[in-house]
C-alpha cells in the first residue's frame, strides 16, 4: 500500500462506504492538514509565550533580582511614596514619572513608570532606605519580549495581522479536527488493535485535541477583540450602536500599565455610551489649600475601599488628577478607579466595572479567563496545562505526517474535495464565518481561486499537493 494510500484508506474506512461520507470525510482531512500548516507555527509561538506570559510573576523576580527584591532592614519602616518619588525624580531628571504601583508584598519594591527621550522604563525603589535600585526596559525582559511576540510576532501591523489570520484558520482547524475525531474513531481502534505504526501517537493526538479544542476556540474568540483588523472593524461597528469592547475613562490622562507587571484593569475606561461625559479634573483654584501628593492618593483609595496594592497614575498639567487604581488581579468585577483632586485631596468622581457597558463587561471577563487569573488557581493550571496540551499537539501533529509521508515527490495531503453542493448547510457556514472572519474569507478565496486555477492544473504542483485534476 502506497503512502497516499494509506492516509485514505482510515476515511473509506471511517465513511461506511457511503460516497458522500467518505468525501466529506477526506475533504475535512485535507483542510485539517492545510490550516494545521497555517497554524501550528504562529499557534506554537502563541503557546510558548503565552506560558511565559503567565509565569511572569515567578520569573521576573528570579531574573531580576536585584531590582525587583528587597530586605526590610530590622527598626525601618518604609519611606513615604512622596520621598521615593523624589528620589526617581533625582534619578531621571529630563524624564517623566507616568505611574507608581505599591509594592506587591513587603520584599518586594516599589515601581514607578517613566517617559524618557529612548521610551518607557519601570523604575525600582527600594522602600525602606528610599533609594532607586534601577531600571529596566519592559519591553527587553523575558516577559515583556513575550508579549511582544504574542501580540504582533515584533513585526508591527502586519505581525497582527498574521496572527489574526493563523487564528481565524484555527477555528477551521478545530472544527475539523472534532469531525475527525468522531466520524474516525473505528478506523483509529482498528488501527491500534492492528499495531499498526503510528496508531498510539494518533489516538493521543485526537483524543489530546478533543480536550483542547473547546479551550482553543475560547482563547481565539476572547483574543479576537485585540486584533487590528477584526478587533478594530468591530470595535466601530459596535461605537456606531452606542457600546464598546472596551471602557474608556475620561479620568485616566496618563498610562499607568506597566509591561512587567499587568495586574491592572485592561479596561477602565469609559464607555463610548458616556463618552461625552465631563473629564475629572483638579480646580486651580483650590492651590491655596493642601496640595496632594501620592501618598494622599493612596490615603483616599484606601478610606473609599480600593483593594492594595495601588496603582497611582500622576497628574498631567495644573488639571490633571491622580488616578488611583484599585487592585483587581482575579476579579474584573473589583476593577475601580477614583480620580483625586491634586489639591485639595478631594473625589472628583469614580469609575468602574458597575459603570462598563455589557459588552465592554463580558470583554474583561472573557481577557482574566484567557489570561488565566479569573478563577485563582484553577484557571492558573488549566491555563498552563492548555499551553502544555497545545504544544504538545503543534509536535505531534507534523510528527505524525513525517512517519506517513509519502516517498515520491508528494507533500503527502488527504485527497478530498469540499461537497459543497451537496451539503448546503455546510456551504452557508463557510460562507457566513468568512463574512464574519474577513481575513479568514480573503485568504480562503485565495486558497480556493489557488486550488482550482493554479493547483489542479499544473501537473508538478497537482502531484505534490495530491490535488485531482480538472479539464
Amino acid at each position: 500500500m502506497s503512502a497516499v494510500q494509506e492516509l485514505e484508506a482510515p476515511a473509506k474506512r471511517a465513511g461506511g462506504g457511503s460516497p458522500r461520507g467518505t468525501g466529506l470525510f477526506r475533504a475535512f482531512w485535507r483542510w485539517h492538514f492545510y490550516a494545521s500548516f497555517l497554524v501550528i507555527p504562529v499557534l506554537l509561538i502563541l503557546a510558548a509565550t503565552g506560558l511565559i506570559y503567565l509565569f511572569r510573576f515567578q520569573l521576573e523576580p528570579v531574573l531580576h533580582a536585584g531590582l525587583m527584591k528587597v530586605d526590610q532592614p530590622a527598626g525601618l519602616v518604609a519611606q513615604p511614596y512622596e520621598t521615593q518619588l523624589d528620589e526617581v525624580r533625582r534619578a531621571f531628571p529630563d524624564a517623566t514619572v507616568v505611574s507608581m504601583t505599591e509594592p506587591s508584598a513587603p520584599n518586594r519594591s516599589t515601581v514607578f513608570s517613566v517617559d524618557t527621550a529612548d521610551g518607557s522604563r519601570d523604575v525600582f525603589v527600594d522602600p525602606y532606605e528610599g533609594k532607586v535600585l534601577g531600571s529596566l526596559d519592559p519591553d527587553r525582559t523575558l516577559s515583556g519580549a513575550a508579549i511582544l511576540l504574542h501580540g504582533e510576532l515584533m513585526a508591527g501591523r502586519w505581525g497582527d495581522y498574521v496572527i489574526e489570520i493563523a487564528a481565524c484558520w484555527a477555528i477551521v482547524m478545530a472544527l475539523t479536527g472534532y469531525y475527525l475525531f468522531i466520524r474516525g474513531r473505528v478506523a483509529r481502534a482498528r488501527r491500534r488493535a492492528a499495531g499498526a505504526a503510528g496508531a498510539v501517537l494518533r489516538s493521543r493526538h485526537g483524543r489530546t485535541g478533543a480536550v483542547l479544542g473547546l479551550g482553543l476556540l475560547f482563547l481565539v474568540v476572547s483574543g479576537l477583540p485585540w486584533t487590528g483588523f477584526w478587533g478594530a472593524k468591530t470595535q466601530q461597528f459596535a461605537t456606531r450602536q452606542g457600546t464598546s469592547f472596551w471602557a474608556e475613562d475620561p479620568g485616566a490622562l496618563s498610562n499607568p500599565t506597566s509591561t512587567l507587571d499587568e495586574s491592572l484593569p485592561h479596561s477602565h475606561s469609559v464607555p463610548w455610551a458616556l463618552g461625552k461625559s465631563e473629564v475629572p479634573r483638579s480646580d486651580p483654584s483650590n492651590r491655596n489649600r493642601s496640595v496632594a501628593t501620592v501618598d494622599t492618593a493612596i490615603a483616599v483609595g484606601e478610606r473609599n475601599g480600593l483593594q492594595r496594592p495601588m496603582t497611582i497614575a500622576l497628574p498631567t498639567g495644573d488639571e490633571g488628577v491622580f488616578s488611583a487604581i484599585g487592585y483587581a488581579f482575579s476579579d474584573p468585577g473589583k476593577e475601580r478607579t477614583l480620580h483625586v483632586d491634586r489639591y485639595g485631596g478631594g473625589v472628583v468622581s469614580t469609575y468602574g466595572y458597575g459603570d462598563y457597558p455589557t459588552l465592554a463587561k463580558v470583554v474583561a471577563q472573557g481577557i482574566a479567563l484567557h489570561e488565566g487569573r479569573r478563577v485563582g488557581v484553577v484557571n492558573f493550571w488549566l491555563t498552563t496545562a492548555f499551553c502544555l496540551g497545545v504544544m504538545f499537539m503543534c509536535v505531534t501533529g507534523p510528527l505524525m505526517w513525517w512517519r506517513r509521508r509519502p516517498k515520491g515527490n508528494s507533500l503527502g495531503a488527504p485527497r478530498g474535495r469540499l461537497p459543497l453542493r451537496a451539503t448546503p448547510g455546510l456551504a452557508v457556514l463557510v460562507v457566513a464565518l468568512g463574512l464574519f472572519l474577513p481575513l479568514f474569507g480573503l485568504t480562503l478565496l485565495a486558497v480556493l481561486l489557488l486550488d482550482h486555477f493554479v493547483l489542479h492544473r499544473v501537473p508538478g504542483l497537482r502531484t505534490w499537493f495530491n490535488a485531482t485534476p480538472r479539464g
